[in-house]
């Protein structure tokens, strides 16, 4: 099995996000994520900050905006081994977040809101690349 990292997702992968019909309730989104071993700001700034600690801040922007839209998130963990499977390198962390909706996920997507913005500056800066799993409750699907 290939993998491939990545921060933001592919035009193609955009199109199939919004094109699909599953938007009447909650989705989660599993992400698998790999911090850089020192944070790098796009705009040059001088940082101390590894890319777990830049990547945190913005954990705690996207937590507290999650809850105002409805949203949460599951669970965030450190990854320690891999129990079954195999790959070259383990991700750093897991993190589970449940939407209210596709909809309302593609709105947040491009934040207007000055406050993502900077968390997402943080993101950026901490995040060497990460697998963003869609995923729905299999109870309520075909």
């Amino acid at each position: 099995m290939k993998f491939e990292n990545r921060v933001y997702p592919n035009r193609e992968q955009m199109k199939g996000f919004f094109e699909a019909s599953n938007d009447d309730g909650p989705i989660f989104m599993v992400n698998l994520l790999k911090f850089k071993e020192k944070a790098e700001y796009k705009d040059g700034r001088e940082t101390n900050l590894s890319g777990y600690e830049a990547y945190s801040i913005y954990a705690k922007i996207i937590e507290k905006h999650l809850k105002e839209i409805g949203g949460e998130l599951i669970l965030k963990s450190k990854v320690t081994r891999m129990t079954i499977g195999k790959v070259e390198e383990l991700w750093d962390a897991v993190a589970i977040v449940k939407w209210p909706s596709k909809k309302v996920m593609g709105d947040n997507m491009m934040p207007s809101d000055p406050v993502l913005l900077e968390g997402y500056q943080h993101r950026e800066a901490g995040l060497a690349g990460q697998l963003n799993i869609e995923s729905v409750d299999m109870d309520t699907t075909n």
